[in-house]
């Protein structure tokens, strides 16, 4: 399921319209291709809220470009769910970042997905030793998408280093990958 919230929330999407069923279609072949089982729910909201949700979950104050949200009965050992989990994009973000790397909104969105479908077939990028890289780029191949947040983020320093910037004056978070938010348990 793709929930926007709220409706046509950035100019980007009213500029560049997204396809829901489309989406759709693609995060349940996103999930099922990294692994994961279940039905998957995408939430495309603004700034603000990824801001709010990183801050719940993750204790960071900043907003992000996708968050995952596993079962929330897995990691607390609770029965197998049918849901893959739940992912969270801004738009806003991911608008910015398809403007910096010249792709198209839906095309960003889609990285987003797929690598928030990585973290919920249970990949971290942050702690393995490149699984999760490599299974992205030979998804974004198979999907025919443009690069991703793990490359991005690879090919991000040295670039930066020829050019005498920090990592932080990466365009719209190139340098930055998603975060998996455990939601808490509920007793």
């Amino acid at each position: 399921m793709i929930l926007i919230e709220p409706p046509r929330s950035t100019t980007a999407a009213r500029r560049d319209p997204l396809n829901k069923r489309e989406l759709g279609r693609f995060a349940a072949l996103a999930v099922r291709s990294a692994g994961a089982t279940g039905a998957v729910s995408v939430l495309l909201t603004d700034d603000e809220r990824l801001r709010e949700l990183n801050r719940q979950f993750r204790k960071k104050n900043a907003p992000t470009d996708v968050l995952s949200f596993p079962p929330w009965g897995l990691e607390c050992g609770g029965p197998r769910s049918r849901s893959a989990g739940d992912l969270a994009i801004s738009l806003d973000t991911a608008a910015r970042q398809a403007e910096s790397f010249g792709h198209s909104l839906a095309a960003e969105v889609k990285v987003l997905i797929l690598h928030g479908a990585l973290h919920l077939a249970g990949f971290d990028h942050e702690t393995d030793s490149g699984e999760m890289a490599a299974l992205e780029a030979r998804l974004r191949k198979k999907f025919g998408l443009p690069s991703g947040l793990i490359q991005r983020a690879s090919s991000a320093t040295p670039f930066l280093k020829k050019r005498g910037q920090s990592a932080s004056k990466v365009p719209a978070k190139a340098a930055s990958g998603a975060a998996t938010a455990k939601k808490r348990s509920r007793a």
